[in-house]
C-alpha cells in the first residue's frame, strides 16, 4: 500500500506539471498491482482526455464510477469527456449527477452550460452559468462561455458585457477577445469589431474563428479583397470547414469573382454533404447565381437564419438602407378596401410587426406568424398582437381553415418561387368574401424571362403579374387592385414591385 501511495502521489505530481506521459505511466502502474484503484483510473481518464482520448476517457472514468458512485469530480470529467465525443444529453446528465452530490460545484455549473447550449437550451444555459458566477464571480471561460450564449440568443449587448468581464478577469484570452468581437459585429460596430478580432488574432494567430470573422466584418465594411485574405486564412487552419469555403465565395462574388465564386460553393457543398449536412442553402445559394435549379421556395433554414441574422436591426435596415416602402403601399391598399375594425386578421411573415400599426386598428383579432423566434420577440415587444405563431406560414394556414378575413403578406412571397400551393392555403384559411393583399417584386416579363418567376441574383424570387393573375383565378380570388410601384431600393436602384388586393369569393 504505502508503494501504490508512492506512485499516486508521484504521478499526481507530474499530472500538475503537465507531464502527461510520465504521470499517465505512474497511474497504469498502480493498476498494474491495484486494478480497481479509484484514483489511478479517475485521474488516468483525464490524462486521456487531455491526450485527446476522449474515448478511453469515458471507459476509465465510467469504470471508476462503479467502484466509487459519490464522487462529484469524477462525474464532472465523465461529462467533459462525453462532451468531448458531442454525447451532450448523457453529459448533461453526468454534470446533474456532480451537482446532486456537490450544488456549490462552480465548475459543473460551467459545464452544464455548455451542454445545455449545445442542446439548443439556450436559456437554461445562461441560468447556468449565472449559477456558477454566484458560486465563484472570478470566473473568466463562465464569462466567456455565458457571452456565447447570450450571442446565440441575439442579445450581443448583453454578451458584450459578459465577454469583457472575462478579459477584465483573464488577458490575454484569446477565446474571450473572439467572443467579445463577435459581439460588436452582433451590434453593427463593424470598425470596433474589426480591431477587436485584431486583438484575439494577436492573442492566438492560429484562432480559425477570429480569421473567419476578420473576414466578415472586413465584408460589411465593404472590403472583400481583404476579408478574402482573412478568409483564406482561416481556411489554411481548418481546410475541411464547408462555412468557411462558402464565406470565401461570398467575398469572391463581391470582387466580381463569379467562376471562382461558384468554384468555393461547389466545393463548400461538397464538404457539407460529406459531413451529412443539408445543403439545401448552398444549393439554392448557387441556383440564384445560375449554377444550379432553383427550388420552388427558398429553403426554411435559410429563411429562417436570414431574419434571425437581422432580427436586432431589421426595421432600421429596411428603412434607412433598403427605403422599404412595402407597408406604406399595403396600409394605402387596405384604406381602400377594408372600412370595419371586427376583422380576424393574420399576418404573414410578420417579422418585427411592421404592418401591425394599421392592422390593429382594423382587427378585433390579430395574429402574426414567421419563421423567425428573434423577430417574433421584437413583434412580442409591440403588444399590437393576440397571437405570436413561430410557423412555417403553410403549415400554419393549413391548421386553421376558415378562420381568417383577411391575410396580409408584405414582402413575403419573395422567398418563395412557385405560388399555386401558398394561393390554396391562403383562400381555405380565408372565409367567404375575406381579403388576399400581398406584395411581389416584379418580373420583367419581356425576352430574358419568359417563366412565372424567377430566382435573381439577390436571393429573392420575382414574379410575373400575368402568373398571380392566373393563381387569383385559378383559387377563386377576384382581383381587387393590382399596382406597380417601387417597393425597395439596391444599390442605389429602385425596385419594382406588384401589390395585389385579392377577394375570396363569396
Amino acid at each position: 500500500m504505502e508503494e501504490i501511495g508512492a506512485l499516486l502521489k508521484e504521478a499526481l505530481a507530474l499530472h500538475q506539471a503537465g507531464q502527461l506521459l510520465d504521470a499517465a505511466a505512474r497511474y497504469e502502474q498502480v493498476l498494474a498491482q491495484a486494478p480497481r484503484q479509484f484514483d489511478a483510473l479517475h485521474l488516468l481518464g483525464v490524462v486521456r482526455r487531455q491526450q485527446g482520448n476522449a474515448p478511453e476517457a469515458v471507459q476509465l472514468i465510467s469504470q471508476a464510477l462503479t467502484i466509487n458512485p459519490a464522487q462529484a469530480t469524477a462525474h464532472c470529467n465523465l461529462g467533459a469527456a462525453l462532451q468531448d465525443l458531442g454525447r451532450s444529453s448523457e453529459a448533461l446528465a453526468g454534470y446533474d449527477t456532480a451537482l446532486q452530490l456537490n450544488p456549490a460545484y462552480a465548475l459543473a455549473w460551467s459545464n452544464r452550460g455548455n451542454a445545455l447550449r449545445a442542446l439548443g437550451r439556450l436559456p437554461e444555459a445562461v441560468e447556468s452559468y449565472n449559477q456558477a458566477l454566484r458560486l465563484r464571480p472570478s470566473y473568466p471561460e463562465a464569462w466567456c462561455n455565458r457571452a456565447t450564449a447570450l450571442l446565440d440568443l441575439g442579445r450581443p449587448e448583453a454578451a458584450l458585457e459578459s465577454a469583457e468581464r472575462a478579459l477584465h478577469q483573464k488577458r490575454p484570452y484569446a477565446q474571450a477577445a473572439c467572443v467579445r468581437a463577435n459581439a460588436l459585429f452582433g451590434l453593427r460596430a463593424f470598425d470596433a469589431a474589426l480591431r477587436a478580432y485584431d486583438e484575439a488574432i494577436a492573442s492566438d494567430a492560429r484562432s480559425p474563428e477570429a480569421h473567419a470573422g476578420r473576414g466578415l466584418a472586413l465584408m460589411k465594411l465593404e472590403r472583400p479583397g481583404e476579408a478574402l485574405s482573412s478568409f483564406d486564412t482561416a481556411l489554411v487552419l481548418r481546410p475541411q470547414h464547408a462555412e468557411g469555403h462558402r464565406q470565401r465565395a461570398d467575398a469572391l462574388l463581391a470582387l466580381g469573382r463569379r467562376e471562382e465564386g461558384v468554384e468555393a460553393y461547389r466545393r463548400a457543398r461538397a464538404l457539407a454533404q460529406e459531413a451529412g449536412e443539408d445543403t439545401g442553402e448552398l444549393d439554392f445559394v448557387l441556383a440564384a447565381i445560375g449554377a444550379g435549379t432553383a427550388p420552388g421556395q427558398a429553403p426554411e433554414a435559410y429563411v429562417k437564419a436570414l431574419f434571425d441574422q437581422y432580427a436586432g436591426h431589421f426595421e432600421q435596415h429596411l428603412t434607412q438602407v433598403l427605403g422599404y416602402r412595402t407597408p406604406a403601399l399595403i396600409e394605402a391598399a387596405l384604406a381602400r378596401h377594408v372600412h370595419g375594425a371586427d376583422l380576424t386578421a393574420v399576418d404573414l411573415g410578420c417579422g418585427t410587426g411592421l404592418c401591425a400599426p394599421f392592422l390593429r386598428p382594423r382587427s378585433a383579432r390579430l395574429v402574426g406568424v414567421d419563421l423567425s423566434e428573434r423577430m417574433l420577440a421584437q413583434a412580442r415587444a409591440t403588444g399590437q398582437y393576440d397571437e405570436l405563431a413561430c410557423a412555417d406560414i403553410g403549415s400554419y394556414l393549413d391548421r386553421h381553415p376558415q378562420a381568417f378575413d383577411l391575410a396580409v403578406a408584405a414582402d413575403v412571397l419573395v422567398y418563395f418561387g412557385e405560388l399555386d400551393t401558398l394561393f390554396g392555403q391562403v383562400r381555405a384559411a380565408l372565409r367567404a368574401g375575406g381579403l388576399f393583399c400581398f406584395s411581389t417584386e416584379a418580373l420583367n416579363e419581356g425576352a430574358l424571362h419568359k417563366e412565372d418567376f424567377a430566382l435573381l441574383p439577390s436571393q429573392r424570387y420575382a414574379h410575373g403579374l400575368a402568373y398571380l393573375e392566373r393563381l387569383a383565378a385559378r383559387h377563386g380570388f377576384t382581383v381587387l387592385e393590382a399596382q406597380r410601384a417601387p417597393v425597395r431600393s439596391e444599390h442605389g436602384l429602385e425596385i419594382e414591385g406588384d401589390l395585389l388586393v385579392l377577394r375570396a369569393a363569396r
